[in-house]
């Protein structure tokens, strides 16, 4: 359920505000690769759905005092375990590219690992919006 809410990007998967928007090209080859793993952000979303869960399952225990207790240490817990989970499903396969441009510069591109298995020596290009850079054949 959380992984939907993490954003996906792929070497051949933009964003609808970058299209029609000028990038920069850089030609190179490839030197090295090695496989990483990309941590997106905490949205939180697991904290919270994990702390209302638990708080409803301990609000079922009990009565007065004790319900109350259950009530808050359930959240608490579900808490805990809901921001473990997004933690985990938030990881996703990742690539790191370095790159040897044409300009005689070293570059190294961490992306999602869409399959591309690039190998050294082969050729690539380097597209970049200014704020971040893909490898793509």
């Amino acid at each position: 359920m959380l992984g939907g809410c993490a954003p996906a990007y792929y070497a051949d998967t933009y964003p609808g505000y970058a299209a029609m928007r000028p990038q920069t090209v850089e030609m190179g080859v490839v030197e090295a690769t090695r496989g990483v793993r990309i941590q997106n952000p905490d949205t939180g979303l697991g904290t919270v759905g994990g702390a209302v869960a638990g708080g409803a399952l301990g609000n079922m225990a009990g009565g007065g005092a004790g319900r109350i207790a259950a009530t808050i240490g359930g959240a608490i817990l579900g808490g805990i375990v809901g921001n473990a989970a997004e933690y985990e499903v938030s990881k996703t396969n990742g690539v790191e590219v370095t790159v040897r441009l044409d300009s005689g510069r070293t570059i190294a591109v961490v992306q999602p690992d869409a399959g591309e298995g690039f190998r050294p020596g082969d050729r690539v290009r380097m597209v970049s919006n200014g704020y971040a850079t893909r490898v793509t054949r």
